[in-house]
């Protein structure tokens, strides 16, 4: 079925109504007859004169103010028209003034009376061409017609758009999808196979039902799209919709919600009639948590014009009237809060979950969206994809278009790999920002984020690679020590887990080591080896407390939970749990300053490297372990700047900043469970 077939209701033609035709007929002949009654009687205040000799006798007596003559067609060329102000005597206002009143003076002129107006008057008569009934009518009829006008659109107009505004809250806001749009396929949709094998189901059951239907099978009436933002859900509807060749509606949950209580339960309504009448159909709703979430939740109970809009999606979906041939799909980062009517069997019978891609995954979207980039030959997605775990397809994408705007300001022809080094480390840590520090804030800095990397460099089993280490502020850090994982880190065992927690006290280690006192840039590292502790001790039971979770308290309350929450611990429990938190980064404080004594002039090298290069990398780092200094050549950074447009300093002017800003790891290690 073509979409281009289906009519649009509102573009359907309109049929002729003589009952608005018959008073705009009676509206337009009243306007008329007033305008000629006006035109063909003259007012009494008119009648001051009523005829030539009487002009000439007020013009003898100096009592006409201004006076108009313009020949009148109707009565031939000696008809004239005379019309002005005359001054009467009658009405006294004060001893030399008068009340001046109009005239009008329709008769024959003679020449010599003509040129004896013109002799007295002088000035003050003026001539005008003669003017036709057309004219005298347009002019008529033009403020009322100005004034027809601004009804229209002041009153008028609103009544015919009332489908499509005040007068219709109720109207389904579900957008159709025609096929003349640029289509999405499945071949522009990658690393998320599975996905795309289970809603190319629906494709075919609507392409060929028979084949479904022959062994009693029936297609899911709702399929549930389940992701973190950025893994391509919406993507993935619309390759739905450009694969189908039937009526795709899109529509978001926020449509359905008004301040009206009503309104979203009729939208609901009239868009599942909407699908009917076109069925079969698909109906995309993103971001069905908006409408979907738990009822009765939250601070004074749930609000009712949600929860009907909720209550009317439910029985549209699954009631007494079924709705054959209309299928939905839906989209949402947030399944935790949906209202558990909505997941059953017989409304949403399946939820495909789209996850982070894998490698794999990550080398295929890089595929797809490297055919619109310039790539140069040096670059290798699959070291590429390698080197972003964490990342999701919108984060990809904008990895490549960050690459090729870093390429464009340097002037280069294609993107490098260099470029995507840059625009990676942009996106993972924020930008370079350059600012003026004193040689005690450049010393700290330098010995903190050589803490890291000594430590992590000593303790990493090869999983975790230290990347490149910096004391160039990056985001709102002012270093960073970077890491590029092996592999996708889909487990998290105890070992490695005490070894990120080593890892992060790295800094603050180094600093009490070298400089004998403490700062406030470690506030990054024991916020992350806090919470890494605590998922230990709580989640993971990776404590002497035993294989118990102690997480039940986590709960937001805003987010479709219940207020109240029972704690499942006693009193004395949460003393051993904050115990047992302290007792780990503890332990691991007190091995990172053993590691960093036993490697103390490791940590004096690498600190010296970082204060005269500013940015080492990973293997610099193992150099000095091994060797004691480095040994293969530092690269210097490339600039964004073109060469003819470099500075003669600093690419970015000095910046003043009272704020305190944490000096530990720009980011949480890549890998690090939250």
């Amino acid at each position: 079925m073509d979409n281009s077939t289906q009519k649009d209701p509102d573009k359907q033609p309109k049929t002729f109504q003589p009952k608005v035709f018959l008073i705009w007929l009676a509206v337009l002949a009243a306007i008329i007859g007033l305008v000629m009654a006006q035109s063909g009687e003259i007012s009494p205040s008119h009648r001051s004169l009523s005829s030539v000799d009487e002009l000439l006798i007020a013009a003898q007596d100096d009592r006409i103010e201004k006076a108009t003559i313009q020949s009148d067609p109707k009565g031939g060329e000696e008809w004239y028209s005379i019309q002005g102000k005359v001054t009467n005597p009658a009405f006294e206002i004060d001893e030399n003034q008068y009340k001046s009143l109009p005239f009008i003076v329709k008769g024959r002129v003679t020449e010599t009376e003509y040129k004896e107006l013109r002799e007295i008057l002088g000035n003050r008569l003026r001539e005008e061409p003669s003017s036709t009934l057309w004219t005298d009518l347009l002019f008529s009829l033009l403020p009322f017609l100005l004034i027809i006008g601004l009804l229209y659109f002041l009153f008028v107009r609103q009544l015919r758009m009332a489908g499509k505004g005040a007068l219709s809250f109720g109207k389904s806001k579900a957008k159709l999808l025609t096929r003349e749009n640029e289509k999405i396929l499945f071949e522009h949709v990658a690393g998320c196979d599975e996905a795309k094998e289970e809603v190319s189901e629906i494709v075919d059951f609507l392409k060929d039902p028979k084949r479904f239907r022959k062994i009693g099978g029936t297609i899911p009436k709702g399929v549930l799209m389940v992701g973190p933002p950025g893994t391509g859900k919406t993507l993935l509807a619309k390759a739905v919709a450009g694969e189908a060749e039937v009526p795709f509606f899109s529509i978001s949950g926020s449509d359905f919600v008004e301040m009206f209580v009503g309104v979203g339960a009729a939208r609901v309504r009239d868009m599942f009639e909407q699908g009917r009448k076109n069925s079969p159909c698909l109906i995309f709703i993103d971001e069905i948590d908006a409408v979907g979430r738990q009822r009765g939740a939250g601070l004074g109970g749930g609000n009712d014009e949600r929860e009907q809009t909720l209550n009317s999606l439910l029985v549209e979906m699954d009631g007494f009237d079924g709705h054959e041939g209309v299928i939905i799909i839906a989209a949402t980062n947030r399944p935790d809060v949906l209202d558990n009517a909505l997941l059953r069997p017989g409304r949403f019978d399946r939820q495909v979950v789209i996850d982070l891609p894998d490698m794999e995954g990550r080398e295929q979207i890089l595929k797809v969206h490297a055919k619109k980039i310039k790539l140069s030959d040096d670059v290798e997605l699959n070291s590429l994809a390698r080197a972003t775990s964490g990342f999701s397809g919108a984060d990809l994408a904008n990895l490549l278009n960050e690459g090729a705007l870093i390429a464009a300001r340097r002037r280069k022809k294609a993107v490098e790999r260099i470029d995507l080094d840059d625009a990676r480390e942009k996106i993972s840590f924020g930008r370079e920002r350059r600012r003026v520090m004193d040689d005690e804030d450049r010393k700290i800095i330098a010995y903190h984020e050589a803490g890291h990397a000594i430590v992590q460099a000593v303790v990493d089993d090869g999983l975790l690679p230290i990347h490149k280490v910096t004391i160039i502020p990056r985001g709102q850090s002012l270093g960073s020590t970077m890491f590029t994982p092996k592999k996708d880190i889909l487990n998290h065992s105890k070992r490695r887990v005490l070894n990120q927690v080593c890892c992060a006290m790295g800094g603050r280690a180094a600093e009490e080591i070298e400089i004998g006192d403490v700062t406030s840039g470690a506030a990054g590292d024991i916020r992350m080896a806090t919470n890494i502790a605590r998922s230990m001790v709580c989640d993971w039971g990776m404590s002497d407390l035993g294989m118990i979770s102690f997480g039940d308290k986590q709960d937001q309350v805003f987010l479709g939970k219940e207020l109240s929450r029972a704690q499942n611990y006693s009193e004395e429990t949460a003393q051993k749990i904050d115990f047992a938190i302290k007792d780990v980064i503890d332990v691991q404080y007190k091995r990172a300053k053993e590691i960093l004594t036993d490697n103390i002039e490791a940590l004096h090298s690498s600190a010296a490297a970082l204060l005269e290069h500013e940015t080492i990398e990973g293997k610099h780092v193992h150099e000095i372990l091994d060797h004691g200094k480095i040994i293969s050549e530092i690269t210097k950074p490339s600039s964004d700047t073109p060469k003819e447009n470099q500075p003669e300093k600093d690419e970015c002017a000095p910046q003043e900043d009272g704020k305190a800003e944490d000096i530990g790891t720009g980011a949480e290690p890549t890998g690090a469970p939250a």
